[in-house]
């Protein structure tokens, strides 16, 4: 066939290749894209690369755009998955909760799961990132994706994604794009700008190129290709490999070149216009062709660059032999070839061949040919599976039959929604009403109802909401279809923070429903109003939103309406927990049977997350929050899992585990915020706080709030936890009592302002410890905590006991007192830091008034915050035990803090402690209060600190000290 094997310079740039593939194989991964224009060889090199990674022992995935030609969601990335499985075994389990995911991908890996939060693009691309990991642990993997510029929205979705974050994986990404105008090319150059991948432009071979390919295409040395086949191939092709292998093809199939004992030379009747004739070898090509073998190959054409034998086959009624032997005829076996990757497919060798056959069809001849293949088609695939639907859409349109295509079109596009390609769905959908004329206003209406899913679902609320009103002009949708359309657009809005619009939407939807609506229509807007109820502030919103979810839940069961009832249910529960948290608890457990009994995986982990989270809050009890950390991995359930470990990690925090509080908000925070996953990063960040405010560490706990701004929180939502849960105890293990009973009163103000689902801002626990133990409050104060069913929390019932005790010891009750205090002890025995710091505080009022154990208090607490590294807490609890007439061992750890600098000029560990205090420019005596000694010391030590430091005032001691704590 005269065509090179070789690959031709190009010896830069696979060496640019190879070297980002072997750092992959080290466990760096890159993204590089290959852009040329077509034929120019990205193919060839792509093949190299692919060969020499299996060489090189890596699992190699490849895929490309569109087979044939129409958009479908997510096939590169299938085809890729499919062949790397097709190599090898991928165990799916590897992937934790992300293989299931796959299953959108990978039908043998089952369905994945069927809730709206894991159709996340993000959460599939993530899922495919760790699938590359996997494969490629200890070897490298090599992922090909050719064709780009054919590739559907979603594809690149999932492309940009991988192409910012593989740098984590042992991956290499390896993209070709045709050189034209396409989404595929700016997303390469944009990131290329970013420093995110490698841009390898392939220009056309140069003159020495040139003439080793056509030496290669020949068989013979380059320096013996006759000068004039040099100069013509050069003059018709302009260095292209692909023209260049047609154009010696032609010379020698037209005996214009003929080889010989003493090699290859020009033949003597040349035609005058020969580089023009030789640039149109493919249009001849095609004019060569006998009747039959054109007309299969048009047909082919009419599917795209490539095309399946069964449907030619049936559309032409040839025998399998017959087929074969049109296809491996000379002419056309220069024309199309067997595809690389598909089971008797074939493909055109370039695009120009598939333009010329299109091209050349008379004026009636392609909507006859349309119609054959269209017959073919729903023939070959009953019901037209898969991209099949889009293909019979096309060739409807091209049989001239385009309310057929804008039919066939609309339900792509509905395929594409539930395939997870919502954005891709906008795009067929829009066809498809442009297809739909005025005469058939119900399948228009249809289409148009579809795209305003769609847009729902790709996040293009606005354009939704903008085009929903185009419904009511058209007609064709009764009211209660529309209802059901508000009432998806409410939902959409209320997920995208638009509460407002939501609202609006949700007065239409009853609009439309009128005043006698079925219960069964009026439940699915109930329930979503009920949540958009909760984004107002206000003081009846929580009882609105509990009216609305009762109503909801209790029509939901008798339809049944069971994804309703499980939410309904669900905000039950977080509604009513502050009033009565055994009822709240039999509205989740009744949530979690309606899951079970309906098949709703997803529902019943949120149910057991829920229900997870008030067994930890009711009695300390995890088991149920790993429950459901491990029935979301095993489902796929990929955002529920990581709420899961955020509840884990908030109760790790309350516990005192600072360790694995720490370690499971590193593991969310890098997963949730790579994911964009908002309302989970925002809850870890809060987490965050609260973990630095238990530990003492207020920079800590202030930058985690930062963060939490930074990610869109708003933190007078969360004023309960931020100052009730955070703030207050970070105060506390500063000895800042004030500024602890501040910070809880700025919770509670802001709880009055807008009721919250919220707990352990303190009211119940904290709090009236604190007041107790001023004398602020007494036995009222106590015994209206205890009327409130929420007091029975066991984080807020340790404080609650312990502010009994100090009371009955007040009282002149001892053995009373002591006994409240063992009771509190039991309580707060699974909370570490909370119930050493209540020991601290029942310590001081249990020495005052000579009940209980309060040096066996105090030494457990001292000992505690010592090892904590909480020193103003621990200095405390020895103050207090030299009130007490012990003997107490000085504490000198905590050297290890002090900067090396100082270190060295002297500076003691109470002198840096005082340090420290200077930040916030405290006057000696509140400095004394804080580390419990005298304002003499203290002066003493600010001193030696001006002689050490050799600064000259106090002013700029102080600014010294801020420097230091910045580090």
């Amino acid at each position: 066939m005269y065509r090179s094997s070789k690959l031709i310079g190009r010896d830069a740039e696979l060496r640019a290749v190879l070297d980002s593939l072997e750092s992959a194989q080290a466990g760096l991964g890159g993204a590089v894209f290959l852009v040329g224009e077509s034929g120019v060889g990205k193919s060839r090199l792509t093949s190299r690369v692919a060969e020499l990674a299996t060489v090189a022992g890596m699992r190699v995935m490849r895929g490309r755009g569109s087979t044939i030609g129409t958009a479908v969601p997510l096939r590169p990335l299938t085809e890729a998955l499919l062949s790397l499985l097709r190599a090898g075994p991928v165990d799916p389990t590897a992937l934790g909760p992300y293989g299931p995911i796959l299953g959108r991908l990978v039908p043998d890996w089952g369905r994945p799961p069927a809730d709206q939060e894991n159709a996340s693009l993000v959460i599939l691309a993530e899922a495919v990132l760790r699938l590359t990991g996997v494969a490629g642990a200890g070897r490298g993997c090599l992922m090909l994706l050719d064709d780009l510029q054919d590739a559907d929205t979603e594809t690149l979705a999932v492309l940009e994604y991988l192409i910012d974050n593989v740098a984590l994986q042992p991956t290499m990404l390896l993209g070709a794009i045709r050189a034209e105008s396409c989404a595929a090319l700016a997303l390469a150059r944009s990131a290329a700008q970013r420093g995110q991948c490698t841009l390898i432009e392939l220009g056309r071979l140069d003159d020495d190129g040139l003439r080793q390919m056509i030496g290669a295409c020949l068989g013979t040395a380059p320096e013996r290709v006759p000068a004039a086949v040099h100069a013509l191939v050069s003059t018709g092709s302009s260095g292209n490999p692909f023209l260049i292998e047609e154009l010696v093809a032609g010379m020698i199939d037209g005996a214009l070149l003929v080889g010989g004992p003493e090699g290859w030379r020009m033949s003597e009747k040349l035609p005058a216009a020969l580089p023009s004739t030789l640039a149109r070898g493919m249009v001849q090509g095609v004019e060569q062709l006998d009747p039959q073998t054109r007309e299969l190959l048009s047909m082919g054409a009419l599917l795209g660059e490539r095309f399946p034998l069964t449907v030619v086959q049936a559309a032409t009624g040839l025998s399998d032999r017959a087929v074969l032997d049109h296809l491996g005829g000379d002419v056309a076996g220069r024309l199309v070839t067997v595809d690389d990757q598909l089971t008797d497919w074939y493909a055109f060798r370039h695009r120009v061949t598939r333009e010329a056959l299109l091209t050349l069809l008379g004026p009636g001849e392609r909507p006859r040919l349309a119609r054959r293949m269209t017959d073919a088609v729903e023939k070959v695939f009953p019901g037209l599976p898969g991209e099949w639907c889009q293909v019979a859409a096309t060739l409807h349109l091209e049989a001239d039959n385009p309310e057929a295509a804008g039919r066939l079109f609309t339900e792509a596009g509905r395929r594409a929604i539930a395939q997870g390609g919502a954005t891709t769905a906008v795009a067929l959908l829009d066809r498809a009403i442009g297809l739909l004329g005025e005469n058939n206003p119900v399948a228009r209406a249809a289409a148009l109802e579809t795209l305003l899913h769609a847009l729902a679902e790709a996040g293009l609320v606005e354009r939704a909401l903008a085009s929903v009103s185009i419904l009511d002009q058209i007609g064709g949708v009764d009211p209660r279809r529309r209802a059901q359309l508000h009432t998806r657009l409410a939902w959409a809005a209320t997920v995208a923070g638009r509460s407002a619009e939501g609202l609006a939407q949700v007065e239409q939807a009853r609009a439309l429903l009128g005043p006698d609506a079925a219960a069964e229509d009026t439940a699915p807007v109930d329930v979503i109003a009920a949540h958009l109820v909760l984004d107002t502030a206000g003081h009846d919103q929580l009882a609105t939103a509990e009216a609305l979810a009762r109503r909801a839940a209790t029509v939901a069961e008798t339809v049944p309406l069971p994804v309703v009832a499980c939410q309904a249910w669900q905000l039950l529960g977080a509604l009513i927990r502050h009033r009565d948290p055994t009822e709240a608890t039999r509205c989740l457990e009744r949530a979690l049977v309606i899951a079970a009994q309906h098949r709703l995986p997803i529902w019943e982990i949120h149910a057991l997350i829920r229900l997870g989270n008030d067994d930890a809050l009711r009695d300390a009890s995890l088991d149920r929050l790993e429950q459901a950390r491990e029935r979301a991995s095993q489902a796929g359930a990929v955002t529920a899992r990581h709420q899961a470990e955020a509840s884990l990690a908030l109760h790790a925090a309350l516990r005192g585990d600072f360790d694995t509080a720490n370690s499971l908000v590193q593991q969310v925070l890098a997963a949730t915020t790579r994911l964009k996953l908002l309302e989970t990063t925002q809850y870890v960040l809060m987490v965050s706080a609260v973990l630095a405010g238990h530990q003492g560490r207020r920079r800590e706990m202030e930058h985690a709030l930062a963060e939490f701004r930074r990610w869109s929180g708003d933190l007078a939502l969360h004023a309960p936890r931020v100052h009730g849960l955070a703030r207050a105890f970070c105060a506390l293990l500063e000895e800042d009592r004030p500024r602890a009973l501040d910070e809880l009163a700025r919770a509670f103000s802001a709880e009055e302002r807008s009721p919250t689902v919220f707990h352990l801002s303190g009211r119940h626990g904290l709090h009236l410890l604190l007041q107790v133990m001023s004398g602020e409050a007494g036995w009222p104060a106590y015994e209206a905590v205890q009327d409130d069913s929420a007091s029975r929390l066991r984080w807020d019932l340790q404080f609650a006991l312990f502010a009994k005790a100090v009371l009955l010891g007040r009282s002149g009750r001892p053995d009373a007192a002591q006994e409240a205090a063992a009771e509190a002890i039991r309580a707060g025995e699974p909370y570490a830091m909370g119930r050493h710091l209540a020991l601290r505080l029942v310590g001081e009022s249990a020495l005052a008034d000579g009940w209980g154990h309060p040096v066996q208090w105090l030494r457990a607490a001292e000992e505690h915050f010592h090892r904590g590294d909480v020193p103003a807490v621990a200095s405390a609890c020895r103050a207090l035990l030299r009130q007490a007439g012990v003997r107490v061992n000085q504490r000198r750890s905590g050297a290890g803090d002090i900067p090396a600098g100082l270190r060295s000029a002297g500076v003691t560990v109470r002198e840096f402690e005082v340090l420290r205090l200077l930040v916030g420019r405290l006057s000696n005596r509140e400095i004394a209060g804080r580390l419990h000694l005298s304002p003499r010391t203290v002066e003493r030590h600010v001193s030696s600190l001006l002689g050490k430091t050799g600064l000259p005032n106090r002013i700029a001691l102080s600014e010294f000290a801020a420097e230091v704590e910045r580090g």
